[in-house]
């Protein structure tokens, strides 16, 4: 355990600061508590979070949002021993389209300086070399195709926190 929390601490800040706020909140609620970041295998988040909030697949991948586009993540589920139950969703519309259905110019897919997005394909190689290039804007600031977006402008994280993001991601493929 102290060598995953030792690599954890290092190379994984935003897990590690997961864990130590939300396993106290476990606890609190006597939940089990299940990370996205714990795996293989891993859990089915994106499922859960479609069958939770009015969220759908983008083109590029992560779920768009009505409200905040591409800028949020789902970084734990609580497990509950007892059932509970929910009020039905005021927003669950089967037929309601995602905001990318509507979008004509898809600036998500355009926008990439590499090409490394197509419609739902992603060439995770490209983008990553790309991040590993002195100088580019992507990493200055953060994806620009995610910045792109119309959807969420108002929940666009801030550049240091984009730059920390891209980061990571950049450090976690470097790794594979």
């Amino acid at each position: 355990a102290g060598e995953y929390l030792s690599h954890s601490t290092q190379r994984h800040p935003l897990d590690n600061w997961t864990r130590s706020h939300l396993d106290h909140l476990a606890d609190k609620v006597s939940a089990h508590i299940i990370y996205p970041f714990d795996g293989p295998p891993f859990a089915p988040f994106q499922r859960w979070a479609m069958r939770c909030e009015a969220v759908a697949p983008s083109p590029i991948g992560p779920l768009i949002h009505p409200d905040y586009g591409l800028w949020h993540a789902y970084r734990a589920a609580l497990v509950f021993d007892a059932e509970i139950e929910l009020p039905p969703r005021e927003d669950k519309e089967e037929d309601a389209p995602s905001p990318c259905d509507t979008c004509q110019d898809k600036p998500c897919i355009n926008t990439c300086p590499v090409g490394a997005l197509e419609l739902h394909r992603y060439d995770v190689p490209l983008c990553s070399a790309h991040l590993a290039t002195p100088g580019n804007r992507c990493m200055a600031h953060s994806c620009l195709a995610r910045l792109a977006c119309p959807v969420g402008g108002k929940y666009v994280y801030s550049t240091e926190m984009g730059q920390f993001h891209m980061g990571k991601f950049l450090d976690s493929v470097s790794s594979l």
